[in-house]
C-alpha cells in the first residue's frame, strides 16, 4: 500500500475527530481512568500491532494518558 494523498487524509480525518495529523503521522491522545487501564490499553494495542506487523509508536505518560502515533515507516508517511 502506498502513501495517501493529502485529500485522502483530510477526508478520512473528517469522520475521526479523535485523530489528528502531525506531519507525516496520525496521532490520537487518550485519557484513561487510571494507570492500570492505560497500561492495559498499550499492551492490547501492542499485541494487535505485533499480529499485524504494523507498529505504531505508543507513549504512556502521566499516570493515565496514552499517545498513539501511526505512520507507514517503510513508506515515510501516511
Amino acid at each position: 500500500m502506498g502513501l495517501l494523498t493529502d485529500d485522502e487524509i483530510t477526508e478520512a480525518l473528517r469522520t475521526r475527530p479523535d485523530w489528528r495529523r502531525d506531519g507525516a503521522a496520525l496521532v490520537r491522545d487518550l485519557e484513561l481512568p487510571d494507570f492500570a487501564a492505560a497500561l492495559a490499553y498499550v499492551n492490547a494495542a501492542g499485541a494487535v500491532a505485533e499480529e499485524r506487523d504494523h507498529h505504531p509508536d505508543l507513549l504512556l505518560h502521566g499516570w493515565n494518558k496514552v499517545r498513539v502515533t501511526i505512520s507507514t515507516h517503510s513508506e515515510g508517511g501516511i
